[in-house]
């Protein structure tokens, strides 16, 4: 779908930015994330970075015509530069930074195994039948071996590829999100009732 055909059209949620809609915390954090260059990595070696951009790619493709993508891949190498974790760990999983590395190796080492190229460098069909297969559970490669496969797709790689996306201003633009309500909050609550401050939704 094309940018002009979106929801709610006209409506910048940083528009917001000076206004008693979001307080000095808000602001600063906001800022960080549009600043955040797209190719910019510290944690991910070169080769998992490839794979990193192709799988962000097939799970969550962004308007062809947007001036500005979401930097998914990007927004990913700095939580794990942090090690930004949910705060738990599910008793089968590894690690955040481990089982991203180790998902990544063995998403390549199937890309290589089925088809005899890099991830990256696949077909967008043949890459979606591979994180399809991932998702059900049903690989061959070794480097699986111990990373548990449909819950690393469930609670690992889409998990952070979708928080990633939704945690950035232009995916609030996508969707009609004012951001975080802090200090000025929200008054009308009924349905089908909003603020003054929120989207206006096109209508059918």
């Amino acid at each position: 779908m094309a940018e002009s055909m979106h929801r709610f059209p006209g409506y910048d949620v940083l528009a917001k930015r000076d206004t008693p809609s979001w307080n000095p915390q808000t602001r600063r954090v906001i800022e960080e994330r549009l600043a955040l260059p797209p190719q910019a990595h510290g944690f991910f070696t070169e080769a998992e970075w490839r794979t990193l951009n192709a799988v962000c790619a097939r799970i969550l493709p962004q308007p062809p015509d947007r001036a500005d993508p979401v930097p998914i891949a990007a927004l990913l190498d700095q939580q794990m530069q942090q090690n930004r974790g949910d705060g738990f760990r599910q008793a089968d999983m590894p690690p955040l930074r481990e089982a991203w590395r180790r998902g990544l190796a063995a998403i390549e080492a199937e890309a290589r195994l089925r088809h005899g190229a890099a991830f990256h460098a696949l077909a967008a069909a043949q890459q979606d039948a591979l994180l399809h297969s991932i998702q059900q559970g049903e690989v061959r490669a070794a480097e699986w071996q111990g990373l548990p496969v449909a819950h690393f797709f469930k609670a690992r790689l889409l998990h952070d590829i979708v928080d990633a996306y939704y945690a950035h201003p232009t995916a609030w633009n996508e969707i009609g999100f004012g951001g975080p309500a802090s200090p000025r909050g929200y008054v009308r609550m009924g349905f089908d009732r909003r603020d003054p401050w929120e989207a206006v939704e096109r209508k059918p």
